[in-house]
């Protein structure tokens, strides 16, 4: 190797080595102090993209648990409500029974229709009480079938007695009901399924005195058909009744309880809560009076159909509140294996990182070493000109 001393390679050399090391001595305190492998894009360019997707599907996730776990608090609100208008309502079958008797006077009557009276007001003030964030729950909470629909409206045709929405998005769903082939079909225009009734029909009608339930699943669509001599029903189903007949969905407020991180409609769980006041179309107690005998006999049909509406709309909120407590576990069990996904991308392996430091540590010190011998090297020109 010839002696140079304008240009010292050796130096260079070692300079070049030195800064090296001292680069990657800096990548590895960062590293340590942060815990994350990842701290910038030139860390990992395309690492950095994947982990930014995450956490931003782990944020929202987060946020799903949270959005779930109130709405089954808004759902145990509903239910505690209906629960205390389920207990008047036995009371004010005691007072219809009580009333019925001819053990009681006109006078007395008078007595027992003031508490009567009392009561059905009161569950109409629960209704309207019944609120959460602001947002009355029981007066028509989420969306709902319009009297309009053509199903409810020839129903005397058709012996449709109910119809029931569980998330059924607001739009118009029409049926077809061909006939002779025991299948109902019902759409929106978007989604559309088809059910086979026949093993459930007696030939191609619903059997005397018994109803079934057509449940369209899918939509969220479940139609109550009553066979003939069924006592609220002002007709009976046979097949091909339902052909073109339609079932109207209204949008309410409220409802739709947002569970995913996109915006997708399975990411969505629709709730949908009828009118519960006495005066509302499901209790349907205005005319109820205890206040004659006749009358009080005839409050005892009308009070048990009510218990039995107040009874489905809390066993239908329950199965909404089972719903949702699998909603959250599924979630943060996706937000557990997501996170792992993401940590793998992220963050530092500290074993792996403190290992590469001390090497860098070491290489640095003997760079340092070796670039003040080689800063030495070029003296040795001196000897020669003495």
């Amino acid at each position: 190797m010839p002696l140079r001393v304008n240009n010292n390679i050796s130096a260079i050399n070692s300079r070049r080595h030195l800064n090296a090391n001292n680069r990657t001595l800096g990548v590895k305190l960062e590293r340590l102090a942060s815990g994350l492998r990842v701290n910038r894009a030139s860390d990992d360019a395309a690492g950095l993209a994947v982990r930014e997707g995450f956490r931003a599907e782990i944020s929202g996730l987060k946020v799903n648990v949270s959005n779930a776990e109130q709405a089954t608090n808004l759902l145990q609100v509903a239910e505690g409500s209906l629960n205390e208008v389920n207990a008047i309502l036995v009371r004010m079958r005691e007072l219809s029974v009580q009333s019925s008797s001819s053990t009681v006077t006109d006078e007395n009557r008078e007595a027992i229709q003031a508490e009567f009276t009392q009561l059905s007001t009161e569950i109409d003030r629960i209704a309207n009480a019944t609120v959460y964030n602001e947002q009355s729950l029981l007066s028509g909470f989420g969306n709902q079938v319009d009297a309009s629909s053509t199903a409810l409206t020839a129903s005397n045709t058709s012996g449709v007695t109910a119809i029931k929405i569980s998330g059924a998005a607001a739009g118009n769903y029409t049926f077809v009901d061909g006939g002779s082939d025991g299948e109902v079909t019902l759409g929106n225009g978007t989604t559309t399924q088809t059910i086979r009734l026949a093993t459930l029909l007696d030939g191609s009608d619903v059997a005397t005195g018994t109803q079934i339930v057509a449940n369209f699943d899918r939509v969220g669509v479940q139609v109550t058909l009553a066979g003939a001599s069924v006592s609220n029903a002002t007709g009976s189903y046979s097949d091909g009744d339902l052909e073109a007949q339609t079932i109207v969905v209204a949008a309410g407020t409220g409802g739709s309880f947002q569970v995913g991180p996109t915006d997708r409609a399975y990411n969505r769980i629709e709730v949908n809560v009828g009118d519960m006041s006495a005066s509302g179309a499901n209790l349907n107690l205005n005319t109820a009076s205890v206040a004659t005998i006749s009358s009080a006999r005839s409050s005892i049909t009308s009070i048990d159909q009510a218990i039995t509406r107040v009874s489905q709309e809390r066993g239908e909120l329950g199965a909404f509140q089972n719903r949702l407590s699998f909603t959250i576990a599924y979630t943060e069990n996706e937000i557990e294996n997501i996170q792992a996904s993401e940590a793998s991308i992220s963050d530092a392996d500290i074993a792996s990182e403190v290992t590469d430091f001390t090497r860098a540590q070491i290489l640095s010190q003997a760079a340092t070493a070796m670039l003040a011998q080689a800063n030495v090297l070029p003296q040795n020109a001196l000897a020669l000109l003495q």
